[in-house]
């Protein structure tokens, strides 16, 4: 309903708590405003959303508020027939400055997080749901995956440098009409839950807005001026 047809009191009532979305810049590297609020040594922020949603871009953008020396951690372990996944995988690349560290897909993903050098700026981990997926792949119960992702989000938590990690929701869809899928499902989900409740803030993304559902003093701070 237009809120224009709600009675005057209903519309105020309305207008006072809408979410104050901003659009994020498709600018890989946009103007940003200088706020204290990120810069703390340890920050955790968790952006999660729908397929191209804006969730990367909105990471690379926080992240360069940090600095020039960010560690980005990759999870997904490319596959050479998939021509489309590895073109993907090629712009994402050319999206990271050339001072970034890249680490691709670790063995131990805590412990990789647990040793990036405290002289960095800031650490990226793109996805979550890769992550889980991967696991799911190296055919281990789901109480180990559990397990490694409490992990991972302890690790993404203590260490001492501000931290964002990508996910996605796959729950809002149609449900999978085969046993793997809804296991995958499921478990993104769970995996989802425990990093939002381990995160500082955590941002949802829709359409490239981003929408803050945990934390404040986010949103403002990080998209481009003129945005």
């Amino acid at each position: 309903m237009s809120n224009h047809l709600l009675p005057d009191a209903t519309r105020r009532v309305f207008l006072s708590n809408r979410v104050p979305w901003r659009r994020v810049s498709s600018s890989p590297r946009p103007h940003v405003r200088r706020s204290t609020s990120l810069n703390t040594r340890r920050s955790f922020v968790l952006v999660t959303g729908g397929a191209r949603s804006g969730k990367s871009r909105f990471a690379l953008q926080l992240a360069h508020r940090w600095g020039t020396r960010i560690v980005y951690i990759v999870t997904c372990r490319p596959d050479r027939r998939d021509r489309e996944l590895a073109e993907r995988i090629a712009l994402h690349r050319s999206q990271r400055p050339a001072s970034w560290q890249t680490i691709e897909h670790p063995d131990d993903l805590p412990l990789a997080i647990s040793k990036v050098s405290l002289r960095r700026d800031g650490i990226i981990v793109d996805c979550l749901t890769m992550y889980v997926a991967e696991l799911l792949m190296q055919q281990r119960s789901d109480r180990a995956i559990v397990g490694r992702v409490r992990r991972l989000c302890r690790a993404m938590r203590d260490v001492p440098l501000p931290t964002v990690m990508v996910t996605n929701e796959v729950g809002c869809g149609v449900v999978p009409s085969h046993e793997m899928g809804r296991r995958f499902r499921d478990l993104a989900g769970t995996a989802n839950q425990m990093a939002a409740e381990h995160a500082d803030q955590v941002i949802w993304m829709v359409s490239g807005l981003a929408v803050p559902i945990k934390g404040d003093g986010i949103t403002a701070n990080v998209v481009s001026a003129d945005a």
